[in-house]
């Protein structure tokens, strides 16, 4: 139960502001962010791919789920300074994604 001390929230607070201001200066906050301008804004590596078509394959994803999971995967990758959206950013988002789907299977 003793956990080791997490990020003070002022880092949190700076990260979260520096991370909207990417989203400002691309002219879309990435919730907002039309599909049709996914693909300019989340560009993504073989790897990025392959988890995408597992996603759709393997997982069932719809489309409309996918573009959510890349969306958070974007924001993700904001908070933590990358430019790109990375395999593991968008491995991330896509277990965000599960995790909420079981809930509304559960509750």
């Amino acid at each position: 139960m003793a956990a080791a001390p997490g990020e003070g929230s002022s880092d949190v607070r700076s990260r979260v502001l520096a991370a909207r201001e990417r989203q400002h200066a691309r002219g879309w906050l990435n919730a907002q962010l039309p599909a049709a301008l996914l693909r300019e804004h989340c560009t993504l590596d073989a790897a990025g791919r392959q988890l995408v078509a597992d996603a759709i394959d393997r997982g069932g994803m719809s489309a409309r789920a996918v573009h959510r999971a890349l969306r958070v995967a974007r924001t993700i990758s904001d908070l933590t300074g990358e430019r790109d959206v990375g395999a593991m950013r968008l491995a991330e988002a896509l277990q965000y994604r599960a995790y909420e789907a079981r809930q509304k299977l559960a509750g």
